[in-house]
């Protein structure tokens, strides 16, 4: 059993940034990839970035270039970075790895 949880969502000005966090209560990170979704108001939950046990790392084209994903492998722990927010960032923020999903952290952005 692997345990997720999230945080650092809450509320952000457009233009501005927040940071998630997603601590996994065992070394999993090390061994597999794990991404971060995104569920808006009405609409079906999308992957918004990924990375690799081995540090690769791939964007949603909505979020390239101003999202960064990274790993702390030492702390079991996932970022998510979130830079020049746009009000469409808007929604609950999920991590998961294999098939463990996280509780979910509220994101709204807006001014």
């Amino acid at each position: 059993q692997v345990q997720l949880v999230e945080s650092g969502g809450g509320l952000g000005q457009p233009g501005g940034s927040l940071r998630l966090s997603c601590a996994a209560s065992g070394s999993i990170f090390r061994m597999y990839g794990m991404g971060w979704y995104r569920q808006a108001p009405g609409k079906q939950r999308e992957l918004v970035a990924s990375i690799s046990s081995g540090g690769s790392t791939n964007y949603a084209d909505s979020v390239k270039g101003r999202f960064t994903i990274s790993k702390n492998s030492a702390k079991n722990t996932v970022y998510l970075q979130m830079n020049t927010l746009k009000p469409e960032d808007t929604g609950v923020y999920y991590c998961k790895v294999l098939r463990w999903w996280g509780q979910g952290t509220q994101v709204t952005v807006s001014s």
